[in-house]
């Protein structure tokens, strides 16, 4: 652990030592794929832009969680079954849930 955590430091360091320090306009510059940037890069986003990628967030990682029970579900037993269908309840009441408040509507 005292080895790895010396190698980190050490390539922290050496990033420090090795890079390029010279200043200018088009370092400096917002990257836009190589068009000139115009204009500030704060934009407002509307909140249900948010709202849709938080929902496909929780429920893409919960769907992720079902892919390790899918593949060992023979050998797991009923208790697995059980939980597995617990699990998946959660996720349905959560699903009505954001249904019943109405948050999948595009405004």
């Amino acid at each position: 652990m005292v080895v790895s955590a010396l190698f980190a430091l050490l390539m922290v360091i050496a990033g420090f030592i090795c890079q390029y320090k010279k200043q200018s306009l088009v370092k400096d510059s917002v990257y836009e794929c190589g068009i000139i940037p115009c204009g500030d890069a704060r934009i407002k986003f509307d909140i249900k832009y948010f709202n849709y990628a938080i929902l496909f967030l929780i429920f893409d990682v919960e769907t992720i969680f079902l892919y390790p029970f899918a593949v060992s579900v023979n050998s797991l037993g009923l208790f697995a079954v059980i939980e597995a269908f617990i699990f998946l309840t959660i996720l349905l009441l959560g699903l009505f849930f954001v249904l019943r408040r109405n948050l999948l509507r595009w405004r």
